[in-house]
This record gives structure tokens, C-alpha cells and sequence, in this order.
């Protein structure tokens, strides 16, 4: 929970408080919990949007399709309820959202979560988690990191292709 003071400005000994709320995630799979921690700041909208999705239940029962050691684990495409189906990895939610791309925390390292997208500005539902900072640096700038593992960090290294996405809860501290 974060608290800003500020005066009333009427003189009087009185103090405003604001709660700026703060939202985290659960990754629940197979292999553990993997607790995130988001980067509002920096990308607000790809954080907005993710939350939106995992709190309607969309990524719920959906497959870590693209699995590639030392490098990322993804998830989030909706075809790959079914592993079998051709379509896995080409699917989003129906619309579009734009890379955010500026910001103090925008480098690919271990545990960093990012937007998956086919090109600039067509990210959706896709996201990814980083194995490690070793083959992803050229990943910077080019793809919106939204978030990092702080807890359950060895699960990325235990997940493997087909793994599902049991659910993802949002909490608010």
C-alpha cells in the first residue's frame, strides 16, 4: 500500500491520505504458484488489460504453448485449450493493444512477464516469462515488459510445453 500526504491547503491542521491500491497476480499451474508483481508505472494500459483478462477467467485452462529453455515460456493464446488444434499460437481476444515501451523497466530478465505480438502494436492476450537475461536482450525495446516473478521463480524453469494455466488470481494490497 503506498500513502501520499498532502495538506488540505485550508490552513488547518488537517492531512489528506490517499490510497493508491496495488495489484498483484497469482500464476496457479501444475508445476506451483508464480506471484507477480505488476509495472503499472511503466506500462499501464498492457497491465490494465492483463488484469482485465485474468480477472473474466480468460486465461483459465489455456496452455504454456511456446516453451524454449533459456529463453521464455508463453502462454495466453485461447486455441491452445486444445494443444492439437493448428491454430496454437495465433490467437488473442479479438482486438489489439499498443506496445509500451518506455520506462525504467523495460529489459527482458529472468522472470520479467512481456507482451507477446505478431508486430508493433498488435499485442492482445500472449504474454511471456524470461528464463534468463542470457538470449533475451534483443527483446528490449521491442516487446512491453508488464511485470516480474518475485515468488515462484524456479516454476519457469519447471514448465514445460502443454503445462496449463490453472488460473491467474488478481489481488489488491
Amino acid at each position: 500500500m503506498v500513502l501520499e500526504l498532502e495538506p488540505s491547503g485550508s490552513g488547518c491542521e488537517i492531512i489528506i491520505i490517499k490510497i493508491k491500491s496495488m495489484k498483484k497476480a497469482e500464476i496457479h499451474t501444475p508445476k506451483g504458484v508464480m506471484k507477480v508483481d505488476f509495472y503499472t508505472e511503466d506500462a499501464p494500459n498492457t497491465v490494465a488489460n492483463f488484469i482485465k483478462l485474468a480477472e473474466s477467467g480468460y486465461y483459465d485452462g489455456l496452455a504454456f504453448h511456446r516453451v524454449i529453455p533459456n529463453f521464455v515460456i508463453q502462454g495466453g493464446c485461447p486455441f491452445s485449450k486444445d494443444m492439437s488444434d493448428r491454430r496454437v499460437g495465433t490467437g488473442g481476444p479479438g482486438y489489439s493493444i499498443d506496445c509500451e515501451l518506455k520506462g525504467n523497466n523495460q529489459y527482458h530478465d529472468k522472470g520479467v512477464l512481456s507482451m507477446a505480438h505478431a508486430g508493433r502494436n498488435t499485442g492482445g492476450s500472449q504474454f511471456f516469462i524470461c528464463h534468463s537475461r542470457d538470449n533475451t536482450s534483443h527483446l528490449d525495446g521491442n516487446h512491453t515488459c508488464f511485470g516480474k516473478v518475485y515468488e515462484g521463480v524456479e516454476v519457469i524453469d519447471d514448465i514445460r510445453q502443454g503445462d496449463k494455466i490453472e488460473k491467474i488470481v488478481v489481488i489488491e494490497e
